[in-house]
């Protein structure tokens, strides 16, 4: 692969997402076997650093990105796992574009890697990060407050999760939607902060496709609108 912003050449991995066999996370972390396949949905430069699905491909900022300090500092950033410092350098990119709610999912990522090394304090701190990103970027959706609410009781953030899933019902959300969400408040209530699956609180089928499958996201219409349609199948 051709590095899209510095022109480096590097041997990359090209991923093809299988279907995964167990339901999701209730923030729609994908069941096995996907989940075990995190550290190759992204590819990184291994001179300049810029990370991306495909490197071959870069948004004109992302350049930019790759340039500014903060983004420097990430990738010598040695108390963060080199997985999770990959997901956050897409983020800062992402964000860097303006996409701030898909530079909230690649943070979630990040917090992904954090939970599966044990490091809870470090994932609480990247859930609120991509929380913070959510709510910087357009209005929420219905589908994307539900993994904002999962963000916050994962990060112990108990009264601002209740109160965002509240108000969420109180807009009479999709059916699939409000049971994650008397389930979200159940596990509030029990101060649970704890993984917990679809299939929790939806009834068969709950497996759900996952963001890596590119195939799935038609043209034009972008991931947040693909996560939108997910939970009204």
């Amino acid at each position: 692969m051709i590095c899209a912003v510095c022109g480096t050449e590097s041997r990359q991995i090209l991923f093809r997402p299988s279907a995964p066999e167990q339901a999701p996370d209730l923030d729609l972390r994908p069941g096995q076997p996907l989940r075990a396949t995190m550290g190759r949905w992204l590819q990184q430069c291994p001179n300049c650093g810029y990370a991306a699905p495909d490197i071959s491909e870069a948004h004109p900022a992302a350049a930019q990105a790759v340039a500014a300090a903060n983004f420097r500092a990430l990738l010598n950033e040695a108390s963060h796992p080199p997985l999770a410092r990959r997901f956050l350098a897409w983020a800062l990119v992402l964000e860097e574009t303006g996409a701030l709610h898909a530079a909230a999912e690649a943070t979630l990522q990040a917090a992904w890697t954090a939970d599966d090394l044990g490091r809870p304090e470090l994932a609480r701190a990247f859930r609120l990060d991509a929380v913070a990103l959510w709510r910087s970027g357009p209005p929420l959706d219905a589908e994307q407050t539900v993994r904002v609410v999962d963000a916050l009781r994962r990060a112990e953030e108990w009264e601002d999760a209740a109160n965002t899933a509240r108000a969420l019902l109180r807009e009479n959300p999709p059916e699939a939607v409000a049971q994650v969400l008397a389930l979200e408040l159940r596990l509030i209530e029990a101060r649970d902060a704890a993984r917990h699956s679809v299939a929790s609180a939806l009834p068969p089928p709950a497996r759900r496709p996952h963001v890596s499958h590119q195939g799935s996201v038609r043209r034009g219409e972008g991931l947040l609108g693909w996560l939108r349609r997910l939970f009204r199948r």
